[in-house]
């Protein structure tokens, strides 16, 4: 989260657009925008996808860059780890560093618990990738709501394009779909269009964890 703003404000400068110019498109205020870009504020979910969309990039490109143990094939057969792949706890391998060189080495993706990306939005949101590959429109994600937090900030449901899939694996979530809403426990799944507004709320005491699947926002409208 600490260089999410900065890579927002360099997206915002690549894009051409001024700072007041994506508050007006975004429909929040430049100030907001500008504590954003300066690390001194958490966007929602809603309000990361409407960056997104009017910086023409997946959610997935906001995520800080591949670091250590988000590796993927040809980035370990090119640093020599397959001679020397470094032990985990308990002696265990890490599989991010035991990649023989191979032609399918770019689009292979392994990641450590320990070492995910993630994103941290307002509210008590979190999104920790799962995997990094090549495919511009997939995010593939274990997702944390603290107790009470939501998706959004107001009550303007958002809505993009694609298809999401969620498994809830720990505490509820209720997820509000068009006119619909669903309150999803432990264990319980869903699947839905994207582009029907929705909003997602941890309504319980307990911390919400789950995993999500987006797919389909080969570029965002």
């Amino acid at each position: 989260m600490d260089t999410l703003g900065s890579r927002l404000k360099d997206l915002r400068q690549k894009s051409g657009l001024s700072l007041r110019e994506l508050a007006r498109q975004a429909n929040v205020s430049p100030s907001f925008v500008s504590q954003i870009e300066n690390g001194k504020s958490q966007p929602s979910v809603a309000t990361l996808y409407a960056f997104s969309q009017r910086l023409n990039v997946s959610v997935d490109q906001l995520f800080e860059g591949r670091i250590d143990g988000e590796t993927d094939a040809a980035s370990a057969a090119g640093s020599g780890v397959v001679e020397s792949a470094r032990a985990g706890e308990g002696g265990l391998t890490d599989p991010a560093l035991v990649w023989q060189p191979s032609e399918f080495a770019n689009r292979i993706s392994v990641v450590h618990p320990r070492h995910r990306s993630h994103l941290d939005m307002a509210a008590g949101v979190v999104w920790e990738r799962l995997a990094a590959t090549p495919e511009p429109a997939v995010s593939f994600m274990k997702i944390v709501y603290a107790p009470g937090a939501c998706s959004a900030d107001t009550e303007e449901l958002s809505q993009h394009s694609g298809y999401e899939y969620g498994y809830v694996t720990m505490g509820q979530l209720e997820v509000t779909i068009g006119d619909e809403i669903f309150l999803l426990n432990e264990g319980e799944s869903l699947g839905f269009d994207s582009s029907i507004p929705h909003v997602f709320r941890n309504p319980g005491g307990a911390e919400m964890q789950g995993i999500w699947f987006v797919h389909g926002r080969s570029r965002p409208h």
